[in-house]
Parts: structure tokens; C-alpha cells; sequence
């Protein structure tokens, strides 16, 4: 179905989403923190990435904003998955969740964000 890069710094919900991305089909890129996010997708074009806010090193609004400033990450889909308040609409994502999230939820949100074309963001 595709690859999925996973950038949270909480190991067991990482643990979590990649057991539920796995089932559902998805290869799955895992990093721990936001500079970490940035050299995997040195390496790497996942087919949508899967962002925390709340990560150490650097924020996840940093790695959304490098991820749209690159020519080659530009196109690619990203659900925010965060527990900090606000709307975060200037990150222009796909879609996001808020936390906690179940991994049915976040296989659904993906597979519809992957289907879907560039729009606003709105928490699934």
C-alpha cells in the first residue's frame, strides 16, 4: 500500500501505530524526533508521513515547514497528530487528529488523506 514515515517521540505509541499502520499494508519509517524526521526523509519519500507536534530537537511544525519548502517532500501527505491546543491551519496539512488517537482512527484518517486532494485542514 505504500510507506509511512512516523515521527513521534513516544516509543510505545510508535510501537502502537506502526503494529496498526503494519496490518493495514503500510511499510513503516519510524523516527524519535524532528532532526531525525529530516534525516530519514534525506534517504527516504515516504508516501505520507505521520507528524507529532510535540517532539524534541526540532518542533514538528519545523519538520511540516521543511517537509513544504523541499521540492521532493513538497506533494507528500501529512497527518498531524497532536495534543497541543490551536488549529495549527498555517501547516497546511492533509489532516489532523488530536490525541489520543486509536490506531483504527489514524488508519482511516490516512487512507482518506491519501484519497483526498490538497485542501484546508480539518481534525478528523
Amino acid at each position: 500500500m505504500g510507506t509511512v514515515l512516523v515521527v513521534d517521540d513516544d516509543a510505545d505509541l510508535r510501537q502502537l501505530f506502526r503494529l496498526a499502520l503494519a496490518l493495514a499494508g503500510y511499510q513503516v519509517i519510524e523516527a524519535a524526533d524532528g532532526l531525525d524526521a529530516l534525516r530519514v526523509l534525506e534517504g527516504h519519500r515516504p508516501d505520507a508521513v505521520v507528524l507529532d507536534l510535540d517532539l524534541p530537537m526540532l518542533s514538528g511544525h519545523v519538520v511540516r515547514q521543511e517537509l513544504a519548502a523541499q521540492p521532493h517532500t513538497r506533494d507528500i501527505p501529512v497527518v498531524i497528530v497532536t495534543g497541543l491546543p490551536g488549529d495549527h491551519a498555517e501547516l497546511e496539512a492533509n489532516c489532523m487528529l488530536r490525541k489520543p488517537v486509536s490506531p483504527d482512527r489514524l488508519v482511516a484518517t490516512l487512507k482518506k488523506c491519501l484519497g483526498s486532494a490538497q485542501g484546508a485542514p480539518s481534525f478528523a
